[in-house]
């Protein structure tokens, strides 16, 4: 079974998490086992072990031996999206916007999930804007200004109904990390 082999080891998550929250960087041997503290031959077996089911590329590179997230994995954009959600850093920032004002919906992307995208953050409810800006700018280290739309519940109804393409767009990106929903019989 594909699970029992993806979460083994302790080691193993460490590794998932580094190549899946920064799915376009190279890494190479040397290199993790410092970031991770963990032994060369620890991640050595690890790596061999998601290069063999399909997670991982590796190419040389200047007599280093480098590896990269296999974009073709089948299950990519779920395994993605378990380690965004188990990082404690999106955790502790959806409970911190919660406490700020009354809010149904809460989707992270963009910067929060390491993707392009037109948004970083989408919410529905009632919360002050500059708020919210002023929080993000002082919590989120992020080299260019993050991105946000907050939409009263009315209005969200509204554009659902009308099938409104932005609305329609967040909602279906499967990459897109829901933080908390009040509104699940809606959507």
């Amino acid at each position: 079974m594909l699970l029992k082999q993806l979460f083994t080891s302790q080691t193993r998550v460490k590794l998932l998490t580094i190549f899946l929250l920064n799915d376009n960087e190279e890494f190479f041997i040397r290199e993790l086992t410092r970031r991770l503290d963990e032994q060369i031959n620890s991640v050595r077996r690890e790596l061999d072990n998601l290069k063999r089911i399909g997670l991982l590329k590796s190419r040389m590179k200047n007599r280093r031996k480098f590896y990269v997230v296999n974009k073709a994995f089948p299950l990519l954009t779920e395994l993605k999206s378990i380690i965004v959600k188990c990082t404690d850093q999106n955790e502790e920032l959806t409970q911190a916007i919660l406490k700020m004002g009354d809010i149904d919906f809460l989707l992270l992307s963009g910067h929060f999930i390491q993707k392009d995208s037109e948004i970083d953050l989408f919410a529905v409810g009632s919360i002050d804007p500059d708020e919210l800006e002023v929080f993000l700018e002082k919590q989120v280290q992020s080299h260019r200004p993050l991105r946000f739309t907050i939409l009263k519940r009315e209005d969200f109804v509204y554009r659902l109904k009308c099938n409104d393409r932005f609305v329609k767009d967040i909602l279906t990106d499967k990459s897109n990390l829901i933080a908390h929903n009040a509104l699940q019989n809606m959507l």
